[in-house]
């Protein structure tokens, strides 16, 4: 998938956070990236490309010159996946002041904090480490009583609504497709969003349903998309349960997978479904796109 150059540089600059004229200027200058010709003569970007400027980025936070910050990315030295020293601390610092200002509903100094999340980390980190966390630790709040009713909608709304932003043309391109849903009962589906930004981030393009869809409306968006495959995700298996058979329809005529909090290998099989582990960004790593 990463060979396959697929993006123009608008919507590299735009996923990456980086101005086109910043990129052309990496290009040229220190060879970060290797795009093709389009038959139309269009620069085309692949995935590789994007995590070299999502590399490039890292190592300037971090102090480099651009120079020595190119070099890096371009010989893949460091993962992003996993953060540790200062970046560790810069992202739990972050959280904490993301949680604080929600908790007062401020939400002016909640977006500037998003803003930092998504423009100064790759998008799998900012998700993988502030985005779930805070929302893991307000449910916890919240069932601890020590979070409002109040609080606990308002701090998901916002975030809700910032990732959903980040979706904009997750529809197109030229992977391969997946339909996301929540099936009938489950209403928390940031999760399932953040899946989807993972899975656009590797190739894909995602027709989104959210929350609470029953199952004959994936199917029925399944053939009208041309789906590659089905995601269904819940916080609480009793709703895979609740459309176990209809579940186990559908996976006669795609590939279904279970993902989310309530998904487990014994429910994956009950239901005829195969099992993604793990929170959004890991689940999207595992799920390679059809060949």
């Amino acid at each position: 998938m990463d060979a396959e150059p697929r993006l123009r540089i608008g919507e590299l600059s735009r996923r990456a956070g980086v101005s086109t004229e910043l990129l052309r200027a990496w290009e040229r200058r220190y060879g970060l990236l290797e795009p093709t010709r389009s038959p139309s003569g269009f620069r085309l970007y692949s995935e590789a490309d994007e995590r070299r400027v999502a590399a490039m980025r890292s190592h300037l936070d971090a102090g480099l010159s651009a120079a020595e910050a190119a070099r890096l990315a371009t010989q893949g030295t460091a993962t992003l996946e996993e953060p540790a020293g200062p970046r560790a601390a810069e992202l739990a610092e972050l959280r904490e002041q993301l949680s604080q200002a929600l908790l007062v509903f401020d939400e002016r100094a909640a977006h500037a904090l998003l803003d930092t999340a998504f423009g100064r980390y790759p998008l799998d980190l900012a998700i993988s480490e502030v985005v779930l966390p805070y929302l893991h630790d307000l449910g916890e709040r919240w069932a601890r009583a020590e979070a409002t009713v109040a609080q606990e909608h308002f701090g998901a709304s916002v975030v809700r609504t910032r990732v959903l932003g980040l979706a904009r043309g997750w529809n197109e391109g030229i992977g391969p497709r997946a339909v996301l849903a929540c099936p009938s009962g489950e209403m928390h589906d940031i999760g399932l969003m953040c899946l989807g930004l993972a899975l656009w981030r590797r190739g894909w393009r995602i027709t989104y349903l959210g929350a609470d869809t029953p199952i004959p409306s994936v199917a029925e968006t399944a053939v009208a998309a041309g789906s590659a495959t089905v995601v269904l995700a819940s916080v609480f298996a009793r709703w895979f349960l609740e459309g176990e058979s209809q579940i186990g329809e559908l996976g006669t005529r795609w590939p279904v997978w279970v993902a989310g909090p309530g998904a487990t290998q014994a429910l994956a099989d009950r239901v005829g479904a195969r099992l993604l582990p793990g929170g959004p960004v890991a689940a999207a790593s595992a799920l390679a796109p059809p060949s």
